[in-house]
């Protein structure tokens, strides 16, 4: 082999260290997940099988489960069928839980039948990271992603998915009889019959499809959001940042440390938008971190006067870029910025220098308004500026100083965006690699959220590790 390193003959008799404890390093993290599981209270947090049936098979303790769980999250080991493989050559693995090897069945339904408590496990981990210190900060990015579910995007169906399948049933039926017209028009032969037959059997199939069709139209109507999906009756259809794209599966909020990056909170939910989620995860952050205020940044999709209001209302502090949703500056013309409010007054300053005065209030969409304009628009020199009707009218929302203020801060602080995409994005890339091509593997909304709380522990275990290494979780476990 010449300047080759060699390996060692593998008929040379060895001897092994005497026991399996000497192969795993005092700096170790599996000793981290050991520690961690060992000081939790299992049955107070809800575990099955912690008291040992009196008959029967002996089963396994929850925590030899729990452990062999947390280690293959956190190796993207997911599948029970894998773990159970893992735990029969792993020389940690062995370490960890003492050379038992469940089958993959018992592993499965140790998640299946212990979601609420694995959930529970995971915040447990996140207040170990507020005991170490790691999240000293009140301030924390929120932010969605979507993530594929194990339902395939031809088993959901839509009404616009449904008219698109039938259309193009319906053309192809059309095709096969115009095929068949050209052949009954032939002399006879085998190889026509059989032709013939076969474009008999595509039509008669298609028939089939359509009465399929017809009979899921009737559950979707039937679905409260118009939507069904037949492997995973929770997933639902979402389109994604790519334009004319979607993807069947969970919009997974999270609430990150703008620290040290960890997952502060985080939900499962099966809505498409971000837009009535940001009150409900910035009050769960808060809770977790046990604050008098909290500072939060999120994107545009969170922009909703009535989730901002509600958040400052707990004594959250939002910031966030507000959409463009008005055609004026589109087309040129003066935006509602553009309008200064003067509150001793309650009137708007228009940009030719006129007042705009308040002239009535009523309620949309259960939002009070108020309306503002001024009689001099018709006379005004640069009224093709600003609106082509007959006066410009600005509408105030009775909360508007809290949206007002949002933006003052927001414009004091320009970075806030890209701290925010630094912080929150950053995770979800993290988590979807570590979960490879497939995402979830476990259907419905619950068992997907215990998956997802695997996930999000193995991922904030992971940053823990790099940050301050296995050995000051043990300490602060000890301590």
């Amino acid at each position: 082999m010449g300047r080759f390193i060699t390996g060692a003959d593998r008929n040379q008799t060895t001897l092994f260290p005497p026991c399996v404890d000497d192969w795993i390093g005092e700096d170790n993290p599996v000793r981290a997940v050991d520690a961690f599981v060992y000081a939790l209270d299992l049955w107070k947090l809800g575990f099955a099988g912690v008291e040992p049936a009196a008959t029967g098979r002996p089963s396994y303790h929850p925590s030899v489960l729990l452990k062999l769980y947390i280690y293959g999250y956190l190796h993207r080991v997911q599948s029970s069928r894998r773990l159970e493989c893992e735990a029969d050559r792993n020389v940690e693995l062995m370490w960890l839980i003492g050379r038992l090897v469940p089958d993959h069945k018992t592993i499965a339904d140790f998640r299946r039948n212990n979601g609420e408590a694995i959930r529970q496990v995971c915040g447990r981990f996140v207040l170990l990271c507020r005991q170490m210190g790691l999240l000293a900060g009140a301030s924390v990015a929120i932010d969605g992603s979507k993530f594929k579910a194990v339902n395939n995007r031809d088993r959901n169906f839509t009404k616009a998915k449904l008219e698109r399948r039938r259309q193009q049933i319906e053309e192809s039926v059309a095709r096969y009889l115009a095929q068949l017209d050209t052949a009954d028009r032939q002399e006879p032969t085998d190889v026509l019959v059989a032709k013939t037959d076969r474009l008999k059997e595509k039509i008669t199939r298609l028939e089939q499809e359509m009465e399929r069709l017809d009979g899921l139209e009737a559950q979707m109507l039937a679905s409260p959001d118009r939507q069904i999906s037949l492997t995973d009756p929770d997933a639902r259809s979402m389109s994604s940042s790519g334009r004319g794209t979607g993807v069947v599966g969970y919009n997974v909020q999270a609430a990150v440390d703008t620290e040290h990056h960890l997952i502060v909170a985080h939900e499962v939910t099966n809505i498409g938008t971000d837009r009535a989620q940001l009150s409900g995860m910035a009050k769960k952050a808060k809770a977790v971190l046990e604050v008098g205020q909290l500072d939060v940044v999120a994107d545009r999709g969170y922009f909703s006067g009535q989730e901002i209001l509600a958040s400052e209302q707990a004594g959250i502090t939002v910031t966030l870029p507000k959409p463009m949703t008005s055609r004026a500056k589109a087309e040129g013309r003066f935006g509602k910025a553009d309008f200064v409010y003067l509150p001793e007054q309650d009137v708007y300053r228009c940009p030719a220098g006129d007042m705009l005065t308040y002239r009535y209030t009523n309620v949309e969409a259960g939002l009070t308004m108020s309306r503002y304009w001024t009689s001099a628009c018709p006379k005004c020199p640069i009224k093709a500026q600003c609106t082509p009707g007959k006066e410009r009218r600005v509408t105030r929302w009775e909360h508007e100083t809290v949206l007002e203020a949002m933006q003052e801060r927001l414009d004091a602080n320009p970075d806030a965006m890209r701290i925010r995409r630094q912080t929150v994005e950053h995770p979800f890339g993290t988590l979807k690699v570590r979960m490879g091509s497939t995402h979830f593997l476990t259907k419905t909304k619950p068992r997907v959220a215990t998956e997802m709380a695997l996930h999000v522990l193995a991922y904030n275990l992971t940053r823990v590790l790099n940050i301050m290494g296995s050995k000051a979780i043990l300490k602060a476990i000890a301590s």
